[in-house]
């Protein structure tokens, strides 16, 4: 039997008071203790403490991407003025949702990123003004299961939003678009974005592309050519009985391959074409790791937004930023000179000098993500120096087959590689992959300690070098407290 919930007022005091605890003790920044006991004291709180919100609650979700997304919307938000309670620590459960709800009493709008498998509950219990889709990438197989089984959460998901909310969804994902055209909900207003800029076309799918099929097979009827809806039509006819005798597995035909299974797509069979984009990237120019600037049309008109954060994923995700200003009715004036003064999250490019030197962090927990960090670092000219921190803790998913899928051969073209480090838990794993890879055992240091695979990471890179750390999740935490220890940079949780 569950015992009576503790009045809200009090529930939310003991809970302020066990966060303070945790970071007077030196436990950790509190980011989620406070969650956990207001849960067990009153379970009703986070819906509660959303309800009072005035201008309602953002949620922002997807395999990668969450954290600078989150950033780039805040930016937005804070130069409108809005006061805003955010999980800025990345604490992306129910639990940390409801921490940063305890700090929400002067704010008028909430924003959380919220980790895929925890969507469905936090958004029945915030009920989301906005619901932002990044994308659904491979990750923590162990955890999530095959990529299906968590399409169809969102689907469910989708499905029991209420009308008062908004989908902002990257379509350039076709399982994204899928289960938004099939959400069954009309009455929910959408707002795709994705990239036309056909100058970035890598031409093939990486072997590891996840839902490069047709998933609408068997359900729904070809589109015309000027269609622009965001709504295909149920199958019928010839290609629905071909879709039901084949199982529906029909590769997707693509114009331009962007990252992983990501791009302009369409159903050679049914005719299914990826969704009308009301925000859209017509130019992107990449400058290195200095940065971006990217042409985007919206339904205000075309804008033109500067960003000081490297590689095509990021351009994503300031067009989610931007889908998501456009949602709730930003000024696209400010918006714009907001994101251009945004850095880097601990960890996703984010870089830090020591003396002459310098660090570039890429957090890399998927093949896609690792993969798109591979071309973030082969647009520099400098020859490259790696130290790749592999662990495989709960929070990393225990299973590492996936550094397999990762196309870490295009470091051994041209010579780009001049020393490789790898450390972590499963740093043995890492130093195999790269020797099937190509690279000889004599030019990998293997040292599974990470502060000491830091110091022989900087000594290989030289005085004058420019090290690339490319860690999995609690790796990069890992990597992050001895930065901090050191003096180097702030505690994670001090990240605004």
């Amino acid at each position: 039997m569950r015992l009576p919930s503790v009045p809200l007022p009090v529930a939310i005091r003991a809970a302020r008071s066990a966060s303070r605890l945790s970071q007077r003790l030196g436990r950790g920044g509190g980011t989620t203790i406070g969650g956990l006991m207001l849960g067990q004291l009153r379970p009703e709180a986070t819906a509660e403490m959303s309800a009072e919100l005035r201008q309602g609650v953002l949620l922002v979700s997807g395999t990668n991407g969450k954290t600078t997304t989150a950033r780039l919307i805040r930016a937005a938000l804070d130069a409108s003025g809005y006061k805003v309670a955010a999980n800025t620590a990345g604490s992306n459960l129910e639990r940390g949702v409801a921490t940063a709800l305890l700090g929400a009493h002067s704010a008028d709008m909430a924003l959380f990123e919220v980790d895929e498998a925890a969507l469905s509950d936090v958004s029945a219990k915030t009920v989301p003004r906005v619901v932002v889709l990044l994308n659904l990438f491979r990750d923590q197989l162990d955890r999530f299961g095959e990529l299906d089984k968590l399409l169809e959460q969102w689907h469910q998901t989708m499905l029991r939003l209420p009308e008062s909310t908004t989908v902002v969804y990257n379509a350039d994902d076709p399982a994204l678009a899928y289960i938004v055209a099939n959400s069954d909900a009309d009455h929910i207003r959408k707002v795709a974005f994705g990239v036309d800029d056909s100058r970035l076309n890598r031409k093939k799918l990486p072997h590891a592309a996840d839902s490069a099929w047709c998933r609408f097979c068997g359900r729904l009827r070809p589109t015309s050519s000027n269609n622009t809806s965001t709504e295909p039509k149920e199958c019928s006819g010839d290609n629905k009985d071909h879709a039901r005798q084949t199982g529906g597995y029909v590769p997707l035909q693509y114009d331009t391959v962007t990252i992983g299974h990501l791009g302009r797509w369409s159903c050679p069979r049914c005719g299914v074409q990826r969704p009308f984009l009301d925000v859209a990237a017509t130019k992107i120019e990449l400058h290195g790791l200095s940065g971006q600037r990217i042409s985007v049309t919206t339904p205000q008109g075309p804008r033109e937004v500067s960003l000081r954060l490297p590689g095509l994923h990021n351009a994503y995700n300031a067009l989610a930023a931007v889908a998501c200003a456009h949602a709730i009715e930003l000024d696209p004036e400010v918006v714009g000179p907001a994101l251009a003064k945004r850095q880097a999250a601990f960890g996703r490019a984010e870089r830090i000098s020591i003396g002459q030197m310098h660090i570039t962090t890429l957090l890399a927990k998927n093949p896609a993500g690792a993969n798109e960090n591979i071309h973030t670092m082969l647009a520099t000219k400098q020859q490259l120096h790696l130290l790749l921190l592999l662990n495989d803790r709960t929070a990393d998913g225990r299973d590492v087959s996936w550094i397999w899928d990762v196309d870490y051969e295009l470091l051994l073209k041209d010579n780009r590689l001049g020393s490789l480090t790898v450390g972590g838990d499963r740093a043995y794993d890492m130093a195999l992959r790269f020797y099937y890879g190509g690279f000889g055992l004599n030019h990998i240091n293997v040292v599974p300690d990470i502060a000491t695979a830091l110091d022989s990471g900087l000594a290989a890179a030289g005085p004058n070098g420019d090290l690339f750390v490319l860690p999995t999740y609690t790796a990069l935490l890992e990597f992050q407290d001895i930065l901090t220890t050191r003096g180097l940079v702030p505690a994670f949780w001090e990240d605004s």
